[in-house]
């Protein structure tokens, strides 16, 4: 019996810390031909998706998937990412979470996927997609691993505690 990925346990752990915390918990993933998710949101075949409570419906965090339903642009979708696909998972209001390497399954998938392309012209989704880190703060250097600027990407809106309901009458 071959032994289980600790991915997806980690997953669950960072997700129920993010939640406990009153974060945002944020899922960045690679897109392949195996990841369901809406492709107009796929920069440089890597997307981030929003799992909190408020954003997902039905949120299901198995060993082989996650899978929710989102609103995007209004829109109900069905999404459904492999967790070999995962890179990170982390806390939008501060950047704290975990990243990780690529396997070496989703890796040679990416490989076949360019043969597959190569022989076949038509466009597809799958872009090979480059793996950065996670900044753990904000005081982080101006550059990350991947050579972009961070003061160019559009950062969430800074907040101080955590969200209150106000009641009108």
């Amino acid at each position: 019996m071959s032994e289980t990925s600790t991915k997806p346990y980690l997953l669950r752990a960072i997700y129920e810390w993010c939640t406990d915390n009153g974060y945002t918990p944020y899922l960045a993933a690679r897109v392949d031909a195996h990841t369901r998710v809406p492709m107009q949101f796929v920069k440089n075949g890597e997307i981030v998706l929003n799992v909190s409570f408020e954003a997902t419906s039905g949120l299901k965090m198995d060993n082989e998937f996650v899978n929710f339903s989102a609103r995007f642009g209004g829109v109900s979708r069905e999404i459904s990412v492999p967790v070999e696909n995962v890179i990170a998972i982390y806390a939008r209001e501060n950047g704290q979470g975990m990243a990780f390497e690529p396997s070496a399954t989703a890796a040679e998938t990416d490989t076949e996927a360019a043969a597959e392309q190569e022989a076949n012209p038509e466009p597809t989704a799958t872009v090979t997609p480059i793996l950065s880190s996670v900044p753990s703060s904000s005081s982080d250097t101006k550059q990350n691993s991947s050579g972009t600027d961070p003061e160019k990407d559009p950062e969430p809106p800074k907040k101080g505690g955590r969200p209150t309901l106000t009641r009108i009458k």
